[in-house]
């Protein structure tokens, strides 16, 4: 049987210690994902049904359904805003606002697959090959855009619920989605740190003309 490698657990940049009760959650939330990534490869997505992942797992389907409300959750959630959110306010107050952007989403990308490389290779399949997958992912960005339009009002002095600050993150998340897409539809041969400046060049200014 050929096996996954098991994710890396969470590691915090700024050493900061968990208690007890949350570093059991990650565990086992680490526990369902490896399961989850592990099925899909031997048998394929449609196939991996939520029993078998709680079988794997070795806990029940009504704790994969309370830590993932859906199979397609299991696929996209991780662990890592906390972390890049930390990197967007610790960036030096007289950075220049692009620099900084370029800075933590550069950082977002290239972060997972430095910890998770298998994982993050068949995430980004799985978007471009289920619908399922695809169709969450457009739900999760709305929920990580607004989770960083807090660091990016903080930075930037702009009301979070602002229409600016709303656009302006949502551009953001979708384009590293479209990245993660564009990496697997070319069969990952692409530099992911070059994408992801190639991505902030188009946000920060615009789509120029080529002329024929």
């Amino acid at each position: 049987m050929n096996r996954m490698t098991p994710a890396r657990p969470l590691r915090l940049d700024d050493g900061s210690q968990l208690g007890l009760r949350e570093r059991k959650k990650i565990k086992t939330r680490t526990a369902i994902r490896d399961a989850t990534y592990a099925l899909i490869k031997e048998q394929g997505y449609d196939a991996t049904t939520v029993e078998q992942i709680a079988e794997r797992a070795e806990v029940s389907p009504s704790t994969v359904f309370r830590y993932f409300p859906t199979k397609e959750d299991i696929v996209l959630t991780d662990e890592y805003d906390p972390i890049l959110l930390k990197e967007l306010s610790e960036r030096p107050a007289d950075e220049p606002w692009p620099d900084s952007l370029r800075h933590v989403m550069k950082k977002a990308i290239v972060f997972g697959l430095e910890q998770e490389p298998e994982v993050t290779r068949l995430r980004s399949q799985l978007l471009v090959q289920v619908p399922a997958v695809r169709s969450r992912m457009r739900e999760h960005i709305a929920v990580t855009s607004r989770m960083l339009a807090e660091g990016v009002a903080r930075r930037t002095g702009w009301d979070k619920d602002s229409l600016e600050v709303r656009v302006h993150t949502m551009s953001l998340i979708s384009g590293l989605a479209e990245i993660s897409e564009y990496w697997a539809e070319n069969d990952f041969q692409d530099d992911l740190a070059d994408l992801v400046d190639r991505t902030m060049d188009v946000l920060a200014h615009g789509l120029p003309v080529r002329k024929s």
